[in-house]
């Protein structure tokens, strides 16, 4: 949870009007660093994935500038795709309770694996600061494990149950969004944090 609130206060942060000090560059086009890549390890809080609690991870992005002018060609702006590889890991337990074992049972450990393929859109407000949006789509792979958990019979006595490994399990989450900023300590080099659905994130990127 102190990963989640840390996410959630650095992010609003960095969308915090640029210090006084700072030049604001958003109507200057194109006057952020020229890069062939950005690329992003960080570190994840995903609680949102799944009904099995708060999971944490880690993961990376890689994001390739496409239109480096943007699409407001008034504004500082450019946009790219981006793609990446994330892992949270879920060890809580969430237990349903039926009446009749008959209808099953869900307390997993889990981990899931995402690959998002987004549109980054990048909005560069002073020398230090930056902001962007990224919608897009992402496959998700989850395995799940198993637990000690319980059910209830029909005379409301608890049993003790080992809920079994289910099946892995691969989809497509079709919509995916998430905003975020960067402080960048030079054009190399920058503080990242991301807010969206289904994770919060933290790290570094690089701008080679």
């Amino acid at each position: 949870m102190c990963l989640v609130s840390c996410c959630i206060f650095g992010v609003a942060i960095l969308f915090a009007t640029p210090g006084r000090a700072e030049e604001a560059i958003i109507r200057h086009p194109g006057d952020h660093p020229n890069y062939a890549v950005e690329i992003e390890p960080h570190l994840l809080a995903a609680f949102l994935l799944t009904r099995a609690g708060e999971g944490y991870g880690v993961g990376a992005r890689f994001t390739i500038p496409v239109v480096k002018n943007g699409f407001i060609s008034s504004i500082n702006n450019n946009v790219g795709i981006g793609f990446g590889l994330d892992w949270a890991h879920y060890n809580g337990c969430y237990y349903y309770y039926y009446f009749d074992p008959a209808f099953g049972y869900d307390c997993p450990s889990i981990n899931t694996f995402v690959i998002p393929v987004v549109m980054q859109w990048n909005f560069f407000l002073s020398k230090h600061w930056s902001v962007f949006g990224e919608p897009g789509l992402a496959l998700e792979y989850t395995t799940w494990g198993s637990c000690p958990g319980y059910y209830v019979d029909r005379n409301g006595n608890a049993h003790n149950y080992l809920c079994p490994n289910g099946p892995n399990h691969l989809s497509v989450d079709p919509f995916i969004l998430f905003v975020g900023g960067r402080f960048h300590f030079s054009e190399n080099v920058s503080l990242t944090m991301r807010l969206g659905w289904p994770y919060f994130s933290i790290g570094v990127s690089f701008f080679p």
